[in-house]
């Protein structure tokens, strides 16, 4: 079926105005939905209530309101909502131009395609080209729906890609989090990197890939249908991520364990050096100062250690 269009906009580029229909790039997952049915086996419906009378409210009699302070709201009248929203606009503005790879995937929302519509071929082309050229992407303000987005506008193999953008507050910072920062040996990053290779693909193919989880679950469902009972799968007897494990052999066990999974393609001379020594990997692990480590001599190690929750 072909694609049908959204919107049709009119990209802003200095002077030149690029006339272009906008196309959702993606579609929402068909995942496996369950209803809510009665004892008896009927469907349920939902419905409102009021807090203080118990009474179903119809959602025509229903407004909306800010809570300002606990328990306190301010109603707004439809046409007062109204006057809230943004007026839509099918001009999309481009307002600067940035690296192409400067704008953090963090702050990726939805994406669209664009596509020259009529009389828009030639300038539509010309800004894909030089954005290329440029090796640079085009930051646009887009007004849809009531609010002003900001999306980013970038050139793509067949075409131009509209991403619309989360603004800063909407997304959390990874600092916030703390994190502690451990220092690693040579060793271990060597023995990091070896599995890096052995198991690197040149590209992203997406068709590599499909949802197990929605494929088990209509399995399973064309099993009941079919009068089967579903059995729940067995526990897994791997080892509570909560214990503390021995990372060089953690990490060697990954190497010997990818190697039987798959032939691992031609390695450079760095990747084909030897595994560290058990001694190497002693070595290369830093020594406590004295200072530090003296009040420690006299204490017995535990028999099992359990990491930090």
């Amino acid at each position: 079926m072909a694609a049908r269009s959204i919107a049709s906009l009119t990209l802003s580029f200095g002077l030149v105005s690029i006339p272009v229909k906008l196309y959702s790039a993606t579609e929402s997952a068909t995942g496996v939905g369950f209803n809510l049915l009665t004892p008896e086996g009927g469907r349920v419906k939902q419905q409102y209530v009021s807090e203080a009378t118990g009474e179903v409210v119809a959602r025509a009699a229903m407004k909306k309101g800010y809570e300002f302070e606990k328990g306190q709201f301010v109603v707004f009248a439809p046409d007062e909502l109204k006057a809230l929203e943004e007026g839509a606009s099918h001009v999309v503005e481009i307002v600067s131009f940035v690296p192409e790879k400067s704008v953090d995937p963090l702050y990726y929302d939805k994406a669209y395609f664009i596509a020259p519509d009529k009389r828009g071929g030639k300038p539509y082309s010309l800004l894909q080209q030089a954005m290329r050229k440029s090796k640079r992407c085009a930051l646009a303000k887009w007004s849809y729906k009531g609010k002003t987005r900001i999306v980013q506008i970038r050139p793509a193999e067949d075409g131009m890609v509209f991403q619309q953008l989360l603004f800063a507050d909407e997304v959390r910072a990874l600092s916030d989090l703390h994190i502690e920062h451990v220092q690693v040996t040579d060793m271990e990053l060597q023995l990091a990197l070896q599995i890096i290779d052995q198991v690197s693909e040149d590209a992203y193919d997406s068709s590599a890939y499909e949802d197990e989880e929605k494929k088990r679950i209509l399995a399973a469902i064309d099993q009941k249908i079919a009068g089967k009972q579903i059995v729940s799968p067995e526990e897994s007897t791997a080892e509570s991520g909560g214990q503390v494990i021995d990372l060089m052999e953690a990490l060697r066990a990954s190497l010997g364990a990818n190697k039987a999974k798959r032939v691992a393609p031609a390695k450079t001379a760095a990747a084909k050096k030897a595994l560290p020594t058990a001694s190497e990997v002693l070595a290369s692990k830093p020594r406590r100062p004295a200072k530090r480590a003296a009040p420690k001599v006299d204490e017995a190690p535990p028999a099992k250690v359990r990491a930090r929750k």
